[in-house]
């Protein structure tokens, strides 16, 4: 038996971050009925402000979501803490049951799940991360300015990482931990007086919950203040696999694949902010949520004038 029309959201957005809140206040604003199912597990989370965001340069993240979460509900946007455990086709659009065993459906459906930052296993880097372990220039570079900051070799990324950082202090060291460089960024990095640290990288050194060093495989440790790693980032989309979604690989981790709109080779189905582009900040994932909204609200908008006119044409209203 169908789902009656009452209980069919316009749009169901997976993921309550920058993305899907802003898409949700879009939507609502457009009169659209949305549901945001937010898992409550913000990539930003460890850190202590955001940054580079205009006029909320340095709120919380905790704070810039609460704030999105007014506005949104403000306009009739609903928010439900729950994470999705299903998603599956139907012929009026999906189906979404969430972990506690609640079930939505909804004409369309917009994934702004984010990702999920893959640290090398080195001990002590998850428990500093967004503290004083840092992988964005442009999101906490001004703050560790003019330190001792150490960049770990973990893959193709990591010299232009280390070249960012040394934009933002004149000491700069590159710990190779054990991996090739080519004579061409070997060369960048001299030019730049960023002296290599040969060795393997065995963990952080910490005192009294202040990072000082990094720990080598033979004992050397090699004072640093701040440490840039470069993490792997991987789109959350294992859930939406039933549905044909799958991440697409990617040099820096995983994303998933759409068009400039948003709208993915699924029919029904968008995607929005970091699962969409792992370089996006804050305010680029917020703005790649609007315009995600905008285009969905003109396909269902597409769609329900060619229902209306199909009505006309059955009725044999002819103008």
């Amino acid at each position: 038996m169908a789902e009656p029309k009452e209980n069919v959201r316009d749009v169901v957005v997976v993921g309550g971050g920058a993305a899907g809140l802003s898409a949700a206040l879009i939507l609502a604003r457009s009169r659209r009925r949305v549901t945001v199912l937010d898992a409550g597990t913000p990539r930003n989370a460890p850190a202590q402000a955001v940054h580079g965001l205009l006029a909320l340069d340095g709120l919380s993240p905790r704070e810039l979501l609460r704030q999105g979460r007014d506005e949104a509900t403000r306009y009739g946007a609903e928010i439900v803490a729950a994470e999705v455990d299903d998603v599956a086709r139907t012929p009026r659009g999906f189906t979404l049951r969430t972990r506690d065993g609640a079930v939505l459906h909804g004409r369309r459906l917009l994934i702004a799940t984010g990702l999920v930052d893959e640290l090398p296993q080195i001990p002590g880097l998850r428990q500093r991360w967004g503290r004083d372990v840092l992988h964005c220039p442009y999101c906490h570079g001004w703050e560790v300015r003019d330190r001792a900051i150490g960049v770990l070799a973990t893959g193709p990324m990591s010299v232009h990482q280390a070249l960012l950082f040394r934009q933002l202090s004149e000491d700069v060291r590159f710990f190779g931990n054990d991996q090739q460089i080519d004579e061409r960024d070997r060369m960048k990095l001299d030019a730049l007086d960023i002296p290599v640290v040969t060795g393997r990288v065995a963990g952080l050194e910490v005192v009294e919950d202040r990072l000082t060093g990094v720990r080598l495989d033979d004992d050397r440790i090699v004072p640093v203040e701040t440490v840039a790693v470069a993490s792997r980032m991987a789109a959350r989309a294992d859930v939406f696999a039933g549905i044909g979604v799958t991440a697409s690989p990617h040099p820096a981790g995983s994303y998933i694949a759409a068009d400039e709109t948003g709208r993915t080779p699924v029919p029904g189905v968008w995607v929005a902010g970091n699962a969409r582009d792992l370089s996006a900040q804050v305010g680029a994932a917020a703005a790649d949520g609007a315009r995600a909204a905008a285009h969905l609200n003109a396909d269902l908008v597409a769609e329900d004038t060619d229902r209306a006119v199909a009505r006309l044409l059955d009725a044999g209203v002819v103008r």
